[in-house]
């Protein structure tokens, strides 16, 4: 198992410390509950290293972006961001990442669990272009600072104008007098900030950004928190809610997918498979009886089976069961009430309009 940085600042905090993606990473610190709660009320921290950057360089860094990944790579200006995915000639889902347009190069951020994979399929696709892609991710660290406080706390470190940062835009500029790309990005539906810095930084980073966050309530927040608040938001996990066996259209990603732009790999396979209609989709529901829906969980209309669960959970702001399910066409339409396989109890469950929880990234 590898470790980040802070690994023994997590261990001094009493973390309760769990293998993911290949790393011992902190599940829980105070409690999943108090730690969301914390997120969405004051701010938090995470530490969030485990993810994986790739930096691409070359001649024709741009062409090749725009036919690895499927958004409207042509689009972006210097110190814009953009969600997308990546694509197999099917129309699978790679993995879905984050572009990071540079003036001369991008940095492409993947998942923890997909970086080995995502290199391999990378470096395939690049052999007809002439660009270099490099696995950066050993000299990156990164840590997110999201919450409504996120602004005040970081403004008191740093002399970047936060102001006329916009969502989805980052710059280089220096935090606690330690340069690094601040991003306004996250994975919580908060206001937040993302900050990518030298692996030698990251404890000195995680005490300033505690300190001045502490007339905040600023807490550190761990993985399970991290995903009780992206589930809330209706935002995508690779390996539950999307894989090379779903394509982004199913997973009604389909704003991060320009079907009308230039080629890119998995196109062809997508306009076919929009030509032809969908047969399944992601949706969002909400439990109408008492139960908590888990991955793998299955789905019926009646006696027809009609889909199954890929995340759920409690969310602690509704205080009740929520989760995100792929299910068969004409079913999958809001206010449309299934039940749901709880270990041979049915369940009722009502599609609902995503997210669960509106809020306000800025």
């Amino acid at each position: 198992m590898k470790s980040t940085p802070l690994d023994a600042i997590h261990r001094s905090l009493n973390a309760k410390m769990v293998p993911f993606a290949g790393y011992e990473m902190p599940i829980q610190y105070e409690g999943i509950l108090a730690e969301h709660t914390a997120v969405r009320n004051n701010a938090g921290l995470f530490d969030v290293s485990h993810m994986g950057e790739f930096w691409v360089t070359g001649k024709q860094a741009d062409e090749f972006v725009e036919y690895a990944t499927t958004n409207n790579v042509a689009s972006l200006t210097p110190g814009q961001v953009q969600y997308s995915t990546m694509c197999l000639e099917d129309g699978g889902i790679v993995d879905d990442l984050l572009i990071y347009k540079f003036a001369d190069r991008y940095m492409l951020v993947v998942n923890a669990s997909n970086i080995d994979k995502d290199l391999t399929h990378l470096l395939r696709v690049s052999k007809d272009f002439d660009v270099e892609v490099a696995n950066g991710s050993d000299g990156i660290a990164l840590l997110a600072l999201q919450g409504p406080d996120s602004k005040n706390i970081l403004s008191k470190l740093t002399g970047a104008n936060l102001d006329n940062l916009d969502f989805y835009h980052f710059g280089i500029g220096d935090v606690a007098a330690m340069s690094m790309i601040i991003s306004r990005t996250g994975y919580t539906g908060e206001l937040g900030y993302e900050l990518y810095h030298d692996p030698q930084d990251s404890a000195l980073l995680w005490q300033s950004l505690m300190e001045a966050g502490e007339a905040f309530n600023l807490a550190p927040i761990g993985l399970g928190a991290r995903d009780t608040l992206r589930l809330e938001m209706k935002y995508c996990l690779y390996g539950n809610d999307i894989d090379e066996d779903t394509t982004p259209l199913e997973a009604r990603i389909g704003w991060a997918v320009n079907l009308d732009g230039s080629d890119f790999l998995g196109k062809a396979a997508l306009l076919k498979q929009k030509e032809a209609g969908l047969k399944r989709f992601l949706v969002a529901f909400e439990m109408v009886d008492r139960g908590l829906p888990r991955n793998g969980y299955e789905i019926y209309a009646g006696d027809e089976k009609v889909g199954s669960v890929t995340s759920g959970g409690q969310s602690p702001t509704l205080k009740k069961g929520i989760g995100l399910a792929y299910i068969d066409k004409p079913y999958h339409k809001i206010n449309t009430e299934l039940q749901l396989d709880n270990r041979g109890r049915r369940l009722t469950i009502k599609i609902v309009k995503p997210p669960f929880v509106n809020k306000k990234t800025g």
